[in-house]
């Protein structure tokens, strides 16, 4: 059976992260994809030029009428932008027994802030506990918990730890932003914690490097894998499309992954 899958997040109109990256790693992971879109932008691979919010009753009217008609097994949060979007998003999930990932967008590759910094609290304590698993990158694992970033495995052990308290099942931290010649991401449940080591690709394309991960994995998870095999897939998943990203010509900055590299062959 082909799992349906909703993302709620942002739209990038340059087709590298957001909406349009999570419908592209959905199909790429065997789903069917569906979306409910909590803003517009105007970006491109240099940067977040302008951002409209979606009105909230209008996010939680997207979600009621795929919810009313459309078997639904995962859902993958993005960004939301704003405590009402929040609370609408929370809200419209209330009863939704499936997987939930959540990816904590909060600001943009080249800096631009996705979520209001007064909504973070709302996202703390509407969201999180919601979540099946939450993976945030090392900036946005700080700006959770009001924080440094970690610089090594036991700062990252230790902020997991702090995360999985705010009422996550689990948490998947990325170490893309330690200054290692690795790249490894920690995964941590009540069970423990697990080491997936991962190689550091010489790219500047990153675009959407997050919302594609989540997107697989929450896939990967509307599949009915347990949740180590569906991590350690998305991971492999998101680190081939890393590697074959320059077989794209996208842009003058950070350049998008290459989604469907298992379906076109190698350039």
């Amino acid at each position: 059976m082909i799992p349906n899958i909703l993302s709620i997040a942002g739209s990038d109109p340059s087709g590298g992260a957001g909406i349009q990256a999570d419908l592209k790693a959905i199909s790429a992971n065997g789903g069917y994809g569906m979306a409910a879109i909590t803003a517009l932008t105007a970006q491109n691979t240099q940067g977040v030029r302008a951002v409209t919010l979606t009105e909230p009753d209008m996010v939680a009217a997207q979600i009621a009428a795929i919810h009313d008609d459309i078997r639904i097994d995962a859902v993958k949060i993005g960004m939301l932008g704003s405590a009402a979007i929040i609370e609408a998003v929370a809200e419209a999930l209330s009863g939704l027994s499936v997987p939930v990932v959540l990816d904590p967008v909060m600001v943009a590759k080249g800096g631009d802030r996705l979520l209001a910094t007064e909504a973070v609290a709302t996202l703390r304590g509407r969201v999180l506990p919601l979540a099946s698993v939450i993976t945030p990158n090392l900036p946005e694992a700080a700006d959770l918990l009001h924080t440094d970033m970690a610089t090594d495995r036991p700062g990252m052990e230790a902020q997991a730890q702090a995360l999985l308290a705010l009422g996550p099942k689990a948490v998947l931290l990325k170490g893309g932003h330690l200054e290692s010649d690795e790249s490894p991401d920690l995964l941590l449940t009540a069970e423990g914690a697990h080491w997936i080591e991962g190689t550091r690709y010489a790219t500047r394309n990153t675009h959407g490097t997050g919302c594609t991960l989540s997107s697989a994995l929450a896939t990967q998870l509307g599949h009915g894998l347990p949740l180590p095999e569906a991590v350690a897939r998305a991971k492999s998943y998101i680190a081939e499309a890393i590697a074959r990203s320059g077989e794209l010509s996208v842009g003058s900055g950070h350049g998008p992954v290459h989604h469907f590299h298992a379906f076109l062959p190698e350039a």
